[in-house]
């Protein structure tokens, strides 16, 4: 059962009224990982069908819970009709959507938000993630084996402090200019035929000892000026990860855009709870982080 969602959402400019839809999820998998994370694989037709990397869905976690979470995308699939979403056990609404089992019925809006916008004329993707700002990254990558624009060149960097919400294997993919001995991967994008590595203060095998974004720019102050003139950095994770990610697209004179996390209430733009300072021509503004992002140019939120 699906509907166009109502109430709060009219509140939406014009241009996102009709996108965002009421749907009942079905669980179809749930995979459980250290660090009480969890990965829900929920029948959503609509969502699947719309969905862009960046959006989010707007998640009921249980039924005797009022207040909805809001969930990064991680997949979707689109002819299949699921969707797939990665979170973190951080509180009352995620403790219970972690003990929803197989076959349950989840209530959500989505997609909701605007995604990444890709450049054809820069192929050279550089998608950095952190935390559970990894799924945004995962789906920039399934998307663009699809997209027929332009030769992409994907590199995904991921980082955590707790184990990673995968199994992670080395890697057969070869990243010129990586730093020694890290070739830890995520095994889904060795599949694909996605480079993948991973960064960690945690000391797990294969991985860069640092921050994501020192693995970054170690990897792209590596390239020649023609390489990296092919280069957009993508991201999303804790803020100072993205002011990081923000610092080093401008001392590189890179392109950026980053997908803010933000709490949030009505998430479809009506209570206006999620809003953040961005630079614009005309000035600083307030814009919803929920329907005006949660991607933004990098330098439009962290001018430096």
């Amino acid at each position: 059962m699906s509907a166009v969602a109502t109430g709060a959402a009219a509140a939406l400019p014009r241009a996102h009224r009709g996108t965002i839809h009421l749907e009942r999820g079905l669980i179809l998998q749930r995979n459980a990982y250290a660090g009480q994370q969890y990965v829900l694989r929920i029948a959503a037709p609509l969502t699947a069908r719309h969905a862009t990397p960046g959006s989010f869905v707007h998640l009921r976690c249980a039924t005797r819970l009022a207040m909805r979470r809001p969930l990064s995308i991680m997949r979707a699939a689109p002819d299949a009709g699921w969707i797939e979403v990665l979170f973190k056990v951080t509180g009352t609404g995620t403790a219970a959507l972690a003990a929803q089992e197989v076959g349950a019925e989840l209530s959500l809006l989505g997609p909701i938000g605007k995604g990444f916008t890709l450049l054809p004329e820069r192929p050279r993707v550089v998608a950095i993630g952190g935390g559970v700002g990894i799924p945004p990254m995962v789906f920039l990558a399934e998307r663009l084996r699809e997209d027929p624009r332009a030769a992409w060149k994907p590199l995904v960097l991921m980082g955590s402090e707790i184990p990673f919400p995968f199994h992670a294997r080395p890697s057969r993919i070869m990243v010129p200019a990586a730093p020694a001995g890290v070739i830890a991967s995520m095994p889904l994008l060795e599949e694909w035929g996605v480079p993948s590595r991973l960064a960690s203060n945690a000391g797990f095998a294969g991985c860069f000892h640092g921050h994501v974004t020192e693995l970054a720019g170690h990897w792209l102050r590596a390239l020649s000026p023609a390489e990296l003139a092919e280069v957009a950095l993508y991201a999303c994770g804790p803020v100072a990860m993205l002011a990081a990610t923000a610092r080093l697209a401008r001392a590189l004179g890179l392109p950026c855009q980053v997908a803010l996390e933000e709490y949030m209430a009505c998430a479809v733009g009506g209570c206006a709870g999620c809003t953040v300072e961005v630079h614009t021509s005309k000035g600083p503004a307030m814009q919803r982080v929920c329907v005006d992002g949660p991607v933004f140019e990098a330098a439009s939120v962290f001018p430096g």
